[in-house]
């Protein structure tokens, strides 16, 4: 499992806030791939760097997957509030336009998995999330680079081209539920929507929560 922080792409996170989560899913079976990338904050972060680290950093598994045994047609992505965007992005390379600076190669994910994810960016960019996140990020609003978002969000990187799990919790105060309910209902037929009605937006990382048991159980099954 490549797996994708989050922190609104910004660089006073990192890689060790998915930590918890990686060893649980290590503990279920899983190895885990925890990437870092640069963010904004960092040289080169932000557009297009950011998108580019990712990318590299997910073909590196491909290239290393046989001599750690690892089956390179079941690998999936997770990523938790702007890592479930750039989860995203990943898992659907093919849809991302031609001549765009993050334009790639697709590549062979089995499923992805948006935990609280930060889905639609113009929709983030309008309700200035994390105080203009999104436009830091992107380096403009929507109407100023409207390209880039075009190429970054998965909310217009439809069709969805392979199982996508799209997780939220009700009570999510960061990044609102519409968000994964909104891409879900674009797509019907290749996500799967679970909504926790009690849960908020960072209980989807926390192995202790209560929803822990009911969402191990659906990665699993877009796993296997």
């Amino acid at each position: 499992m490549i797996a994708i922080h989050g922190g609104f792409w910004r660089n006073r996170y990192d890689l060790a806030h998915l930590g918890h989560l990686c060893a649980a899913l290590r503990g279920a079976g899983f190895a885990t791939w925890n990437i870092e990338y640069r963010r904004v904050g960092d040289p080169g972060g932000g557009w297009p760097g950011t998108f580019h680290d990712v990318a590299r950093a997910a073909r590196h598994l491909f290239a290393i997957a046989p001599r750690h045994r690892i089956n390179p047609n079941r690998v999936i992505v997770l990523g938790h509030s702007a890592g479930g965007q750039l989860a995203l992005w990943l898992a659907n390379l093919g849809a991302v336009s031609a001549g765009s600076e993050i334009e790639d190669e697709p590549l062979p994910l089995r499923g992805a998995v948006a935990l609280a994810g930060v889905l639609d960016l113009r929709r983030a960019s309008e309700l200035n999330l994390s105080h203009g996140a999104v436009r830091d990020f992107l380096g403009g609003a929507p109407d100023d680079v409207p390209d880039r978002y075009a190429a970054a969000s998965p909310a217009e990187l439809k069709p969805l081209r392979r199982p996508h799990l799209l997780v939220h919790g009700g009570l999510d105060e960061s990044v609102p539920p519409e968000m994964s309910a909104r891409l879900h209902a674009a797509s019907p037929d290749a996500s799967t929507l679970l909504m926790f009605p009690d849960a908020g937006h960072f209980d989807p990382i926390d192995p202790r929560a209560t929803i822990w048991p009911d969402l191990l159980a659906a990665i699993v099954a877009i796993a296997t």
